[in-house]
């Protein structure tokens, strides 16, 4: 089959028969028509819809060698640094559509897949593995062009250092029992972006792991008997892309799951019961180094945005000439260049894993993925600062078709633009600085990848810092 359409991500989405909680009611009937979901799942069907389209199917697909079916360009294990380089094109093309506002775009879950199956080799012959299964999961993948959301987070109840779990039910999802049909598990597991709007969930303990019973990783169906979706408050301001141009499109929802008593198949098993690899595996294999490659272009698509608002915003009240001004876009400009360049980098760099495949350079991506987290909040900050009260007095939708519009156009335009123009750029502004939807893509650019602190302690203790020292001492000729 090979790549789907829009309407057809919508229609299987429709169908499956999942347990979504929201607002303290399960939810019944289409997730697309529902109010807290309906927006991000057209936006995501206009993802997929553009795989389709003439002018940039070559761009966003590959013909599959094996089947000839017509294979979305997320899912290719790139072998030369011209694929690698095919793929960043493909990655931007998508987080141009959405702006970069979506985490969860459907290149970023296709992309953990086709790396996981990149390096099962690491699995082979070792105990409670099955490395057959994550290869069977991608080439179904591939196939059916599946779409995806997974958990890799425990619950915060207790985030002490010498905190060990000793509750008599578990809390964070553990597998209690194992038959001939398969692993059960039970507890729960954070945070689940757009979690009940996908075909699968791939479930990962990601490192951290002492106890046997935590140490595991699978892919099953959205709708398994036993899966709870539990949902947070939806920041979808509305349907007015007037009044919410961003949240009314792009709020993808967060999830915590719950699983009671949850049978995971043995043929969806990557392994169980296994310490050493649940702590090594992900390290090892090729899912950092494509994962953040993918993350790290989707972010200077998202930055490009936010300079072109803040831009916008200066031509909007003319304030182009204030030096400070001037200093505040530049660091725009200057964070930008320098993703760029670490992005970049990491595809000059690029090298041949032990499997075959064409690895980025993870050091430069490390690196733009401790920085982003710093200077994301700032660039939304500088937007703030540069709308000041503009940001507040934002009217609406319904007050433009009112008899007050005479009021507005009067007094609210801007330098060289109708007040509705330039309410409607600052309400952009707003949207994505100040409302629910712009506050949660900033906490949520802060802990993409993680702890920022613990990110940092990893790339200082696994940076190649030995010759810089020699060289330290044979200048000081040090003996």
């Amino acid at each position: 089959m090979g790549i789907i359409t829009g309407k057809e991500f919508i229609d299987r989405i429709n169908q499956l028969n999942k347990d979504i909680w929201f607002d303290g009611k399960k939810i019944e009937g289409n997730l697309s028509e529902h109010p807290a979901f309906k927006g991000i799942m057209q936006s995501k069907a206009s993802l997929y819809d553009l795989q389709a389209d003439q002018n940039l199917k070559t761009k966003l697909t590959y013909l599959s060698a094996e089947t000839g079916e017509t294979i979305g360009l997320s899912y290719l294990q790139p072998k030369t640094k011209h694929d690698l380089r095919m793929r960043r094109k493909m990655i931007e093309l998508w987080a141009k559509h959405s702006n970069g506002m979506m985490g969860r775009s459907p290149d970023y879950m296709n992309t953990a897949v086709m790396a996981f199956a990149s390096s099962t080799d690491l699995l082979v012959a070792k105990e409670n593995c099955f490395p057959e299964n994550i290869q069977s999961l991608y080439e179904r993948a591939k196939k059916e062009d599946l779409s995806f959301t997974h958990t890799f987070i425990t619950p915060q109840v207790n985030r002490s250092q010498l905190h060990f779990e000793s509750s008599k039910e578990p809390i964070s999802a553990k597998v209690i029992g194992e038959n001939e049909n398969g692993i059960i598990i039970k507890g729960a597991r954070l945070l689940a972006t757009q979690g009940g709007l996908t075909d699968e969930v791939l479930v990962y303990s990601a490192g951290g792991v002492f106890n046997e019973s935590e140490a595991y990783a699978f892919s099953i169906p959205s709708d398994t008997k036993g899966l709870k979706f539990i949902c947070r408050e939806s920041f979808a301001g509305g349907d007015s892309s007037f009044n919410y141009p961003l949240s009314s499109r792009y709020e993808e929802m967060d999830t915590i799951l719950v699983f009671d008593q949850v049978l995971v198949p043995w043929d969806r098993v990557f392994f169980y019961n296994n310490v050493e690899v649940a702590n090594h595996f992900l390290l090892q294999s090729s899912f950092h180094h494509f994962a953040t490659h993918q993350v790290i272009t989707r972010q200077i698509i998202k930055t490009e945005f936010l300079l072109g608002v803040a831009e916008l915003l200066v031509e909007t009240i003319q304030i182009s000439e204030f030096q400070h001004i001037q200093e505040k876009l530049a660091e725009i400009i200057i964070g930008l260049e320098t993703m760029k360049a670490l992005l970049v980098k990491s595809e000059v760099e690029a090298n041949l894993d032990e499997c075959g495949y064409m690895r980025p350079s993870i050091i430069p991506l490390q690196v733009a993925s401790i920085i982003y987290p710093k200077i994301y909040p700032r660039f939304c900050e500088i937007i703030q600062i540069v709308g000041a009260s503009g940001m507040i007095s934002i009217p609406t939708e319904k007050d433009f078709d009112s008899i007050i519009r005479t009021d507005l156009d009067q007094y609210l335009k801007g330098a060289n633009t109708s007040a509705e123009n330039r309410v409607k750029i600052f309400r952009l502004a707003w949207d994505l600085t100040m409302s629910s939807f712009g506050t949660r893509q900033t906490q949520y650019e802060r802990y993409f990848f993680g702890d920022p602190i613990r990110l940092s302690s990893h790339l200082y203790k696994t940076y190649a810092k030995e010759n810089h020292v020699k060289h330290i001492v044979d200048f000081l000729n040090i003996k």
